[in-house]
């Protein structure tokens, strides 16, 4: 079975860095950006689903265009 081309461009590429303070909900963004001629849909999973919540988790990208995808770090909840 082939392995799936990638097709959307990320920034960053390789991992969402969360910047404390962590005394409250720290968010990261990750930019998707679509160069093909066609829709693309995407969705983003997380190994830690209780700690990271991340909107919008899926959708679709129109061609040529980009989305914002934000990560929250949900630590704060479980450090009180």
């Amino acid at each position: 079975m082939a392995r799936p081309e990638q097709v959307l461009l990320l920034e960053p590429q390789h991992e969402l860095k969360f910047r404390g303070p962590f005394t409250d909900v720290v968010t990261a963004t990750l930019k998707l950006t679509n160069p093909t001629d066609r829709n693309v849909c995407f969705k983003v999973k997380t190994t830690a689903p209780r700690r990271y919540c991340v909107r919008p988790n899926s959708g679709i990208i129109d061609a040529g265009t980009s989305i914002n995808v934000f990560g929250k770090d949900l630590c704060i909840f479980f450090a009180r």
